[in-house]
């Protein structure tokens, strides 16, 4: 007999029915029936027992109301929407819930109509009886059910061995539903205890693996384990370093976020298999940093209904200040860029995910300050972001009055206009690489800096409004360019990876974290400042490197060469937020600080500035470095050919500083 039922399981006539779960609705039928057939088998005993033949009439009504009340519970309480294949508990507990209730319902209507008419519709040991076999009848129905689909569910061909984290009832159920998928990509064959002393050795029929650090990688390549499934529970446990561990034995790890099928009332996920929502584990996962949390109140206050511009909205950063500005109710945006097709597919994307956002697009440089003017005349705006500038450090070495141009001259013009039409706020997005500059790019955000400042403050004995604000912060996650979207196109090419020095440690944030800061700075800001923040833990980019190799399931140094090509031009092996000099003070946000900077005399600031602008316009390289380094004298240049200036200002004696002030404290 079970060899036949396997061969039926097993035919195509079967498999092509096959789904993925029982609809509620079959559920819900079934359950009715059961009712119906114990309701008519309770009534024939009755009749049998007491020799006597009811009424067809009075056998419709009595099956009637039974039928009624059952489904009315049974449609309220939602019975018929657990996921049988995963359900154990939960469903055993509905159902008994509904057998109680509709058994109490119908003893009450049976109270009132003996009350009111003297007769009862039913015995009371009938009604009883009826939910007696509807329960267990319905338990019955669902294991045929669940066994049905453990059945149609036996291959285990091409799916990856894994071992679930942890031994609760949650990792329970997450193990037990992954391996009662039809057509699931993972096979869940054991769990694995945190726990010193775990007594079981197995649970429910999975293989329970102590967590040992110096037998775990034998046992998992003895069973065969390719992989490690963790929830979202698990997240910090993992970005604490645990993670680790598995990496470096060649152990995938796949991150649980959403357990869609155990959401009951969920009807739009019920045909999904719970392999949907396991992801592979990304490098950001595993930083090991608390994310900034916004202060969204604070922004909506001030953006929600205000005209935003932004300028480099294409970018990684300016695009995504575009979203969320979009998401905060803006009544305007502005996209100022120069780069057409971004600017495009950017606009596309808006009117797709933000279609009730009012975006004007904007094509201009930040160099042009007529068309700069023209665009603030235009639309009145009254935030202003600027994150359009030249970011690459090697590439700026080679085209330093590029640099300059963009970075230095494309700021002042930005920051004048804003002031002119009395912009309410202006936030500059810098970079850390502008702290003890070794690069023509990090100098010029310092310009830049130093540049917006003294501006302020010039402004602010003038009696004007405008607010200029800094943000500095570290490496973006994902951006265009950064080493993590380059390790992964070398490692998807076959390798080799390239770190340009071994010890070269780097500090790193999201896009949307970044954008955060840029967002809340600007809100909480008055003027003058330089925000930082707590980016906690620096990474080491070789560290990084061997992490994302294990983490696409190859071995470093085996499957994928690391090599080391030495720091390229202008690259320090260690960025700074800070420098020796400068301190911090609190904000509201603990994650958030500012930076006390030395500030400069305005009129010294623009002098040195058109005298760098001046020589970059006429491709004069040396002198606009020499002066560059001049001003800020803290810019010393690495591995880079401009060295030679540096030893040529210290052979003159000639380390000038520009005229400062000790940290400004307004």
């Amino acid at each position: 007999m079970e060899r036949l039922l396997y061969k039926l399981l097993d035919s195509r006539i079967f498999r092509a029915f096959k789904v993925k779960t029982t609809p509620r609705w079959i559920i819900l039928l079934l359950d009715m029936l059961i009712v119906l057939v114990s309701f008519i088998a309770t009534v024939v005993a009755d009749m049998y027992s007491q020799h006597a033949v009811l009424p067809s009439q009075t056998i419709l009504l009595n099956a009637f109301i039974v039928f009624i009340v059952y489904f009315a519970v049974s449609y309220v309480s939602k019975s018929y929407t657990c996921v049988i294949r995963l359900s154990v508990i939960e469903d055993l507990y509905r159902i008994f819930m509904v057998i109680v209730f509709s058994t109490l319902l119908l003893i009450g209507l049976n109270v009132v109509r003996l009350v009111i008419l003297d007769t009862a519709f039913m015995k009371f040991w009938d009604i009883l009886v009826i939910g007696a076999l509807s329960f267990s009848m319905m338990m019955i129905e669902r294991l045929c059910i669940k066994y049905i689909y453990m059945r149609m569910n036996s291959a285990t061909e091409g799916r990856k061995r894994v071992v679930v984290l942890g031994t609760s009832f949650t990792s329970v159920m997450l193990a037990n539903a992954l391996k009662g998928e039809i057509g699931g990509k993972y096979l869940p064959v054991g769990l694995l205890s945190l726990k010193a002393n775990q007594e079981s050795s197995e649970i429910n029929g999975f293989k329970v693996y102590q967590f040992d650090p110096t037998r775990m990688s034998a046992q998992f390549a003895d069973d065969n384990i390719e992989g490690l499934i963790f929830d979202a529970k698990s997240k910090n446990l993992m970005n604490s370093g645990f993670a680790d561990f598995f990496i470096k034995n060649d152990i995938s790890l796949l991150s649980m976020n959403r357990v869609a099928e155990f959401e009951q009332d969920s009807d739009k996920d019920n045909d999904k298999n719970i392999s949907t929502y396991i992801k592979e584990v990304q490098i950001e996962d595993l930083l090991g940093r608390d994310p900034i949390v916004l202060n969204n109140s604070l922004v909506s206050d001030h953006i929600k209904g205000a005209c935003v511009l932004i300028t480099g909205a294409c970018g990684s950063i300016g695009s995504e200040i575009v979203r969320q500005v979009a998401n905060y109710g803006a009544s305007k945006i502005v996209l100022f860029d120069q780069a057409e097709t971004p600017m495009h597919d950017l606009w596309l994307e808006l009117k797709r995910n933000q279609p009730n956002a009012h975006v004007e697009l904007y094509m201009g440089d930040v160099r042009n300050r007529n068309r700069v003017e023209e665009a603030f005349k235009s639309f009145r705006p009254k935030y202003v972001f600027h994150a359009a500038a030249y970011k690459h450090v090697p590439m700026m070495e080679i085209n330093p009055t590029e640099a300059i141009l963009a970075n230095v001259m494309g700021t002042r013009n930005v920051a004048d206009i804003a002031l002119k039409y009395n912009v309410y706020k202006f936030v500059m997005i810098s970079t850390d690489k502008a702290v003890n500059p070794t690069n023509v790019m990090g100098c010029t955000k310092r310009l830049a800096e130093i540049y917006c400042q003294s501006l302020f403050y010039n402004a602010k004995k003038e009696g004007k409004k405008t607010q200029f604000i800094t943000t500095r912060f570290g490496n973006v996650l994902g951006s265009n360019g950064s080493v993590i979207p380059l390790f992964r196109k070398q490692i998807a090419s076959g390798g080799p990876v390239t770190v340009t020095h071994k010890e070269i440690i780097r500090y790193f944030m999201t896009i949307p974290e970044a954008c955060s800061l840029v967002l809340e700075a600007g809100c909480m800001g008055s003027g003058g400042e330089i925000y930082i923040f707590d980016m906690g833990e620096p990474v080491k980019i070789y560290d990084l490197a061997r992490r994302m190799i294990s983490l696409a399931g190859l071995k470093p140094d085996i499957d994928i060469k690391i090599e080391e090509i030495g720091l390229r031009p202008g690259e320090k092996l260690y960025e700074e937020l800070l420098n020796d000099k400068e301190k911090t003070t609190a904000t509201v946000n603990r994650k958030i600080m500012i930076a006390k900077v030395k500030t400069y005399n305005y009129k010294d600031v623009c002098a040195n500035i058109d005298r760098i602008i001046a020589r970059a316009a006429a491709g004069d390289v040396h002198g606009m470095i020499y002066a560059m380094k001049e001003f800020v004298p803290e810019y010393k240049s690495q591995h880079s050919a401009f060295e030679a200036i540096d030893r040529e200002i210290e052979a003159e004696g000639n380390p000038a500083a520009p005229t400062a002030s000790q940290p400004n404290a307004e």
